[in-house]
This record gives C-alpha cells, structure tokens and sequence, in this order.
C-alpha cells in the first residue's frame, strides 16, 4: 500500500539528464495516494503500457478514452480485448449501452469514483485514454453548463440529420465564432454540443469555458506520462491496425449489430470514429475500400490533432517516443518508481 504525502502545496520533481518533470500535489489534497495519467494518440500502443505499469507497479487501468465506454463497439475503438483485460484489472470499459450518453463531468464522477476505490485496496490507479477534454476534466474542472432543453436538442439533431453539418456550422459560425474557428466541419458531436449550448443557454461555449470551473476534481499527486511517437510510424500502425479491424477483427459485424438497433444517428456512439464511413458502406452508397481510405483519413487527423493536445497541455509529462515495450519501460518505469518513492516521504 502507498504511504501518505503531506507537505502542503508540494510539487514532486523528478530530475534526469538535465530536465525536471513537475507531478503536482493540489494544496490540502484529501486523498495524498498517487495515480498516473497516460496519455497519447490513438494506435500509439497506450492500451499495453498501461497493463505493463499495471503488472509492474500493483496498478488498475481506468478508461479515460470517451467512446471506448460502449459496450457494443469493443473492435472499431481499439477497447483492450478479453484476452488483454485478463492481464490487468480495467475498470469503465464498455460500462454503457451506445444509445446512452457519457458527458465529460459523467465520466469523471466515474473515474474519481474509480481512483478512490483504487486508493482504498492499495492499488495505483493508472487513467489512460486519447481524449483530451477528460484530462482536463478531472484534473482542472469544468463549468457547470445548465442542462440543455430537450426541445432544442432534438431540433438541432433534426435538423442536422435532414441538411448535413454545413448548416449546424454556418449557425455556430455566427452564434460563437470562436468556438467554430476550433472545430472541424466533421465534428458533428461538438458542433451539436456547441450550437445547443449557445442557442439554449445564451451563453456561448467559449464563455462557458472561461467562467470559474466547479465540480469535483482530481486532488491526489499525479504523476503524467505522453507517447509521443513518429508521426510516420504511427500512421502507418494506424493502417494496419484499421485494415485488421474490417478484414479480420469485426468491426463490420459490430456496426451491423449496432444498426439493428435502430439507433439515433447524432448519439455520440455512432459517431465513433469509422462507425459513419462504415455505415455508408452497409448501405451500398460507398464502396469498402471508399469506406477504408476515409476512415484511414479521418484516423490520421484525429491522431494529429491527439498529438497536438499532448504537446500543447502535457508539457510537464515525461515523454517518451520509443517503438517497443521494452524501450517504454526503460524510459518510463525508473521515473514511476521514483514517483512512488516520493509518496511514502
């Protein structure tokens, strides 16, 4: 079991070949046992490191990934598979059916729930995931938005199912200029989220986001590791791993499944990357291989923009841009044993 750090306002630094890494201790935390963020870009090989820190360090996995919470779509979100999950205890994996919807705050009233149940067996808890916003979430806070109208939402999602994401951009456009400076035309989950919150609440999002953040949030030392790797590498496991995926891991049958369901379209599920691109090609308007180059298209600009946000709000995290398990764990397990050290002091 972890022993208790006290000081008040204290930050943990781990130093090596010259540079400092910062782990931050919130002032008067109520809960000093540590946990580890890992984050990175999708295929970057996250999944297995954080069964490997598990294994080695006495840890739990925690999903911190917003679309591997479904539990119909274990294949096209790259979830751990069974045989992964047998290796290491996971936790808020595929917990929620895809017609239902999981909020950054929801996801982060799990995952602190989570931690504390960590905490409490003496486990280390290990939070890993490609999306940002829960980062943040749990570590900053959010604002609190007031909830957005039925009425409206299901005007918005009418109407972007009948007119397509142009006309839903064109009204963000002019509602929150900002907001949509930020956003890809693509995005149909957060333009939606945008425009409703702007046109409900009269309040845009941007500002929203730049009031006093509430909520409850992460407040134990945390210790950040990012993968960082090649980007040419990483595109090219993007590939493989999408080739597999429709030729041999059944991603074809999970839509299949899914579309049987007759389920909302603007539900965040079956925006999941490759779901849409998938579903075009179920219903004979695109070919495989149209179906195949979109989604490898659409994978590539996610893991950019994931690469992006490690670089622009991860710049206390240890770093690491090996290719295999062995060299990540020369890179990262010295620093995460030091950072337990530091907790029993």
């Amino acid at each position: 079991m972890f022993g208790f750090f006290t000081s008040v306002n204290a930050v943990v630094v781990i130093v090596s070949t010259g540079k400092s890494w910062m782990v931050n201790q919130d002032k008067m935390s109520s809960n000093s046992k540590g946990c580890v963020l890992l984050a990175g870009p999708t295929a970057s090989g996250k999944s297995a490191l954080a069964v490997a820190i598990a294994n080695e360090f006495n840890g739990v996995v925690i999903n911190g990934d917003s679309m591997q919470v479904y539990n119909a779509l274990r294949v096209i979100t790259a979830r751990p598979s069974l045989e992964e999950e047998t290796l290491a205890s996971h936790r808020l994996y595929g917990v929620l059916e895809p017609d239902d919807y999981c909020t950054a705050a929801r996801w982060r009233d799990m995952a602190l729930a989570e931690i504390q149940v960590c905490h409490e067996a003496g486990k280390l808890p290990i939070i890993v995931g490609g999306t940002g916003l829960y980062f943040e979430i749990l570590t900053k806070g959010i604002a609190e938005i007031p909830a957005i109208s039925e009425a409206k939402r299901s005007e918005l999602r009418a109407l972007q199912t009948e007119q397509g994401n142009q006309i839903i951009y064109d009204r963000l456009l002019l509602k929150d200029p900002e907001m949509a400076a930020k956003l890809n035309l693509g995005d149909t989950q957060r333009l939606l989220r945008a425009l409703e919150v702007a046109e409900d609440t009269g309040v845009t999002l941007s500002q929203w986001h730049k009031t006093a953040t509430e909520g409850p949030v992460l407040e134990c030392p945390r210790l950040w590791l990012a993968l960082t790797p090649e980007r040419q590498w990483l595109y090219d496991r993007c590939n493989r791993r999408l080739d597999w995926m429709l030729e041999e891991g059944g991603a074809e049958e999970e839509v299949k499944m899914i579309l049987k369901r007759n389920l909302d379209s603007s539900l965040p599920s079956m925006k999941a990357l490759g779901v849409p691109e998938i579903i075009e090609y179920l219903e004979g308007r695109i070919s495989k291989e149209e179906a195949k180059e979109r989604i490898k298209m659409q994978t590539r600009r996610y893991a950019k923009r994931q690469m992006t946000w490690v670089r622009n709000k991860m710049s206390e995290a240890k770093t690491s841009s090996a290719q295999d398990m062995e060299s990540l764990k020369v890179d990262f397990f010295p620093f995460i044993r030091h950072f337990l050290l530091t907790l029993e002091e």
